[in-house]
């Protein structure tokens, strides 16, 4: 695969941002916040959010790093670092609320299972359906399973985010909110600060023109910086990867990102559990929120479990699952078995929530493609009177 490189003033317009161009370089990873970020901290928070990052000893120490390990130009980083803005709103965002709602199911389900996202779904696959179809034999990855996750990311390419993405991975490289998981979220972003500026660098990029989310995901497959470089290929045979307005690579990047974490082609996602009490018993007892399949089968099926599936119990009783919780308020909790598959697609976002999301919104624009075709085939092909 060639890298795209083009010069820094050759931008093309999209909606809402300007970009350059996209590529797909080596992984790099480097270690967590530096003990500077800390002891600069209180005085950061007394500066203007526009020189926040100018002469800060946390960013400096970032800057030696990568001329170190890299090659970059010190200088050069000093001044784009000078250009980028501390974000508030994406430290509201990242910061959880000081009075949580209790987690409910059918309220996220209903964001992305409803008329106007299925009948999208169903135009984009019938738009791209040789890509999705071509991935599927070399991955492994059914259609749906990529239109759950394009339609629940992006809504088919028409969010991708307006958040400067330098801003955003400088905010939460060395201000990132006091948490019990501060060291580890900062270490998160910090790693793609660095794959950001890496892959910027490489295809001639202007790194303060580059829009995403406010966690820094770009493009249709709302890839981070790392996972651009890591698993982003060139699917459309141009000799370039374009995540932005290239559906084909975004496809493609999907299916390999998937079958990379571990994808089981011709595997089930979840399995049914049975309604009776005696099962959802069960379930509830054994629901401890662990995303990874862990649990024989044979296991919960012997201590009563019964699914609400066709499958073969004593061929799959080796099968490790796990029990998905799915709490509705002032309902009964839903519950489902999750396989090695439903683990994969947590690794683009690790909630219970999001993965089923996915699935469902695949399974959905699957049965509505299903339907519109057996309409139109009796419409052209009637049946007989009798």
């Amino acid at each position: 695969m060639r890298i795209l490189a083009l010069l820094a003033n050759r931008y093309v317009f999209f909606p809402g941002m300007f970009l350059s161009g996209m590529f797909v370089a080596g992984s790099a990873l480097i270690a967590g916040c530096t003990p500077a970020q800390s002891q600069a901290e209180t005085s950061a928070q007394q500066t203007p959010a526009a020189k926040r990052y100018q002469n800060n000893p946390a960013v400096e120490a970032f800057i030696s790093d990568l001329a170190a390990r890299h090659q970059f130009e010190p200088s050069a980083l000093r001044a784009l670092f000078e250009q980028a803005k501390y974000s508030d709103a994406v430290i509201k965002l990242e910061q959880p609320s000081p009075t949580p709602a209790p987690r409910n199911w059918h309220a996220y389900q209903s964001r992305f299972l409803n008329a106007e996202r299925i009948n999208a779904g169903v135009h984009f696959w019938r738009t791209h359906q040789a890509a999705l179809q071509r991935a599927y034999q070399e991955f492994g990855v059914p259609p749906e399973i990529i239109v759950g996750i394009i339609g629940v990311e992006t809504f088919y390419g028409r969010n991708m985010g307006n958040y400067p993405v330098l801003d955003v991975l400088t905010t939460l490289t060395f201000d990132y909110p006091a948490r019990p998981n501060q060291l580890e979220r900062g270490a998160l972003f910090r790693k793609n600060l660095e794959a950001f500026l890496l892959w910027t660098r490489a295809a001639g990029l202007d790194p303060t023109r580059i829009l995403g989310s406010y966690n820094g995901a770009v493009g249709i497959a709302q890839f981070m910086p790392s996972s651009v470089m890591q698993y982003a290929i060139d699917y459309d045979g141009d000799q370039k990867v374009d995540l932005y307005t290239s559906v084909v690579d975004a496809i493609g990047s999907i299916a390999n990102y998937l079958r990379q974490h571990g994808w089981e082609a011709g595997r089930p996602v979840i399995w049914e559990i049975a309604s009776d009490n005696g099962s959802l018993g069960i379930a509830q007892a054994g629901a401890d929120g662990k995303i990874e399949p862990r649990r024989k089968l044979r296991e919960l099926i012997k201590a009563g479990l019964l699914l609400n599936e066709k499958i073969d119990i004593e061929a799959e009783s080796d099968t490790l699952v796990n029990i998905i919780d799915l709490p509705i308020p002032q309902q009964p909790t839903e519950y489902k078995l999750g396989l090695r598959n439903f683990a994969v697609i947590t690794n683009y976002n690790r909630s219970f929530f999001y993965a089923l999301s996915v699935y469902q919104l695949g399974q959905q624009v699957k049965q509505r493609l299903q339907m519109n075709e057996t309409s139109r085939a009796m419409a052209i092909f009637p049946p007989l009177a009798l």
